[in-house]
């Protein structure tokens, strides 16, 4: 992870290396059946590549507890997981 944004309660955007696409899209897959409340949008823009996380207001302590653990994890090696 390069970096975080939360644009709005219900929104958590994560600047992503291009390099993990394939692993970042695999693991937004794995989460979205697990937990069909989260919407995964991936855009490219130059050489940057963003993972918006999206979830319903009833949720929104759901996604502060993902920010928080992005947050935590920020600069270690370890990769984040959802589950």
């Amino acid at each position: 992870m390069r970096g975080r944004h939360r644009p709005a309660q219900t929104r958590l955007r994560l600047a992503l290396d291009p390099a993990v696409e394939s692993l970042a899209r695999d693991l937004a897959a794995r989460e979205s059946q697990c937990c069909a409340f989260f919407t995964f949008t991936f855009t490219t823009t130059g050489d940057e590549l963003y993972l918006d996380i999206d979830v319903p207001s009833a949720q929104i302590a759901v996604l502060d507890a993902l920010d928080a653990m992005t947050v935590a994890t920020r600069g270690h090696r370890t990769p984040l997981t959802l589950i």
